[in-house]
């Protein structure tokens, strides 16, 4: 046996004591699934060595291989048939956006990394975004951020990083990292909830463009292509990362070793040495070092394109001395592609990386066949079949509905409307996150055309979603938003992801943007309790049923479980990024007020749906409908409003959500510095109209001289004046009665002062 390589023998142990030897190694794997690995090698007739287990833990942890969500995806969401889809299943989405450019889109998540170490689980769960994106041979232009914490004012329980610290760590680490590699963040969301005490969310989504003649594969395309690992050394960070992401959050010092080191000045001139590899057609296949490092990466380039490898180990770069065999292997160090050459292209290859000043090393080659074989210093270690290696086990574990109680509401209607909507606007989940956003430069690259705070200097308010001009000879562009709402999701996961569709198709139609594909990053707690599964389950039935009736794809996702800590999980909460199509930016419109006398619309039908609302929250009353919006309305008001707009007949457009109609407006009042008369139809209680949260709405300022045109556009759709713009006050009517009478100024002090100062900037506690 070569030195540095031990066998583990696993004959004749009985189930516990299989548990236990893979608790003992770090492995992850159920009693079941070491049994069958150890049957596997018995029919052999060896044990198997440490680094060949070691693999097989990586790529059969529930990160890796989707074994409790994989029947799910396929049953509910994935397969939704959409012509402008080119690309699904590889590192990112690929999906058409002209004759000759495609966009390029995915979203992961890095739950685990950032509780233990937010500001490095943030900023490699960033890096490692990009490379997804980069990999298929596109150049990134956004980012975007859904994160998720629970109340900065909620103590944390005695080994817990409190929830500033944890918030304050998260945001300088995508700052740090984005900034740095000078790609712009211009969407996200920030929500807050008790569940994520322990276990706090931090999703990273990615845009990015490519031509389509250099879209490149990740897979390998014939034998005898070499394998050449480019970026960043190999060393002990990130050992059992994707076996940590598979399991609860156990003690925090213990797993800290399991999180990645990030650096963002390696990984920017690897970017650009790969894309010169791409332009100049230099590559066969590529793939990021993400999840399980090289034990993963290897394997499914080789099996993708039907063939086997061989490594040659002993050559990979290391940061440091002393690294056994095993720790090189699954080692998720950052910054690193694999690369498949030909033979003929490898030192313009090679010529290319080093005149960025970046490493690149032969390690190995692709082989008929279909093993994987690994030498080190010429001494067989390692000798696998791929299709036994990269087909991990997949569940249809048992599952049960989660039994919430329903009660019916008891809102009390406020004395003071005002004060309500103050309330409300200062409340954790809709006030200003501009001291966050600002942190992020969301105009390097000079192509948002707009931006994430809309509005005149100083006075600007929050938009629906950005835009994006990707290339120079086009006013085509690019509309990115995010959606979804725990609180929702936590009271009926079902509805919760319907209205999560329903919230990005509407934030990417209230700038211009036509729906044109979705990601989604699911995160739920451990699925071996059947309730969780519940969850999960309902939560791909509401996600695939609101797409579908949308004809919207889900062109790449991402499963997170196992987000829970001393056996209680997170909320269900699924995060959604949307992208759409701009004909011509020049026609988008934004959420802030433009001008006196022009006449509000509320588009859309309002129903008295408060369950889980901010205004039942506001009150502390559990219980209520969540509102489920019919899609086929929805597509058709989208198709209508999105019509409207292209004629020049709206001034400015925000989708109704959180808070309701009235922070709707609120917020475009803020944004446009100008004050508006908003009448309340009498047809249901003041305060249910007001702060009702059923879907597929918008609130719509038209431009007073084509009021006409506009609601001839808007007649086949539910369609309600309800106002006018105009003065330095928020008016809310009632026939002749006035509800509340707000100055602009007072609401702008409520809603942007809110969130407390959460941090030095730098992740440590003030």
């Amino acid at each position: 046996m070569a030195e540095g390589v031990s066998p583990i023998p696993l004959d004749g142990l009985t189930g516990p004591q299989l548990e236990d030897l893979g608790r003992r190694l770090g492995l992850g794997l159920s009693a079941e699934e070491m049994a069958r690995a150890r049957d596997h090698f018995a029919r052999r007739g060896h044990p198997p060595t440490d680094i060949e287990l070691q693999s097989i833990a990586q790529a059969w942890s529930e990160h890796c291989c989707y074994k409790s969500s994989k029947a799910l995806l396929r049953e509910f969401v994935v397969g939704i048939p959409a012509p402008q889809v080119l690309i699904t299943g590889e590192d990112a989405g690929v999906v058409a956006f002209d004759r000759d450019h495609a966009y390029v889109v995915k979203m992961e998540s890095h739950n685990h990394p950032s509780a233990i170490e937010p500001y490095g689980g943030a900023s490699t769960g960033v890096g490692g975004i990009l490379r997804d994106i980069a990999c298929m041979g596109a150049q990134p232009i956004a980012l975007v951020d859904p994160l998720f914490f629970a109340p900065l004012d909620l103590e944390a329980p005695p080994g817990v990083h409190h929830p500033r610290y944890i918030l304050g760590g998260v945001v300088a680490g995508i700052r740090d990292y984005g900034n740095r590699m000078g790609i712009p963040t211009v969407a996200g969301q920030v929500t807050f909830h008790p569940g994520y005490l322990r276990n706090p969310l931090v999703n990273a989504g990615c845009v990015g463009i490519a031509r389509r003649r250099e879209i490149i594969h990740s897979r390998a395309r014939r034998a005898g292509e070499l394998l050449v690992l480019a970026g960043g050394r190999t060393g002990r960070d990130g050992i059992h990362g994707v076996t940590f992401a598979s399991r609860d959050l156990a003690q925090m010092e213990e797993d800290r070793g399991a999180v990645q080191l990030g650096d963002p000045i390696t990984q920017e001139p690897t970017l650009h040495a790969l894309r010169e590899c791409v332009q100049r057609g230099l590559l066969s296949g590529l793939k990021d070092l993400g999840g399980g490092g090289l034990s993963c990466v290897v394997g499914e380039l080789a099996l993708a394109g039907r063939l086997g490898a061989r490594v040659e180990l002993e050559k990979v770069p290391l940061k440091e001395e002393g690294m056994a065999p095993w720790e090189i292997w699954v080692s998720e160090s950052q910054e690193r592609f694999m690369l498949t050459v030909d033979p003929r292209k490898l030192e313009p290859v090679l010529e290319v990386f080093r005149a960025w000043d970046v490493e690149a090393t032969v390690v190995g080659q692709i082989v008929p066949g279909r093993d994987l074989h690994i030498t080190w210093h010429g001494e067989p270690i390692f000798d696998l079949d791929l299709e036994f290696l990269t087909g991990g086990p997949e569940y249809c574990r048992p599952w049960s509905p989660r039994r919430r109680e329903n009660p019916p509401m008891a809102l009390q209607e406020p004395r003071d409307y005002g004060r309500a909507l103050r309330d409300l606007l200062a409340s954790p989940d809709i006030c200003s996150r501009e001291t966050i956003v600002r942190v992020y430069d969301h105009e390097v690259r000079g192509a948002t055309v707009i931006k994430p705070l809309p509005g005149p200097p100083g006075r600007t308010g929050h938009g629906d979603a950005a835009v994006l001009k990707p290339l120079d000879s086009t006013w085509r562009g690019l509309a990115v938003a995010v959606g979804g709402s725990p609180h929702l999701c936590e009271a009926d996961p079902y509805r919760g992801a319907r209205l999560a569709v329903d919230e990005v198709a509407r934030n990417l139609a209230s700038v211009g943007g036509t729906p044109h594909s979705l990601v989604d990053c699911l995160n739920l707690g451990n699925p071996e309790r059947p309730e969780v599964l519940g969850d999960l389950r309902e939560v791909c039935r509401g996600l695939g049923s609101m797409a579908r009736e949308l004809g919207l794809p889900y062109v790449g996702g991402n499963v997170s479980l196992y987000n829970e800590s001393a056996g209680t999980a997170i909320p269900p909460t699924p995060s959604l990024l949307g992208v759409g199509i701009v004909p011509d930016i020049r026609r988008c419109v934004t959420s802030d007020l433009k001008q006196r006398a022009n006449p509000l619309y509320l588009v859309g039908e309002t129903r008295p749906r408060l369950g889980a609302s901010a205004y039942a929250r506001l009150q502390d009353r559990p219980g209520g409908e969540v509102d489920d919006p019919p899609g086929p309305l929805l597509k058709r008001t989208l198709g209508a409003l999105l019509r409207a707009q292209r004629q020049g007949t709206v001034a400015s457009c925000h989708d109704i959500s959180e808070g309701g109609t009235a922070c709707a407006l609120a917020e475009m009042c803020i944004g446009g510095d100008l004050g508006a008369t908003l009448h309340v139809p009498d047809t249901m209680r003041s305060d249910l109209w007001l702060f009702s949260e059923s879907g597929s709405r918008w609130l719509v300022e038209a431009h007073r001289t084509r009021k006409s045109q506009f609601t001839r556009t808007m007649k086949e759709v539910p369609l309600t004046p309800v106002g006018t713009s105009g003065g330095r006050l928020l008016r809310i009517r009632r026939g002749t009665r006035t509800l509340a009478s707000e100055k602009v100024e007072d609401l702008r002090g409520a809603w942007a002062t809110a969130l407390p100062q959460w941090t030095s900037g730098n992740g440590r506690k003030r």
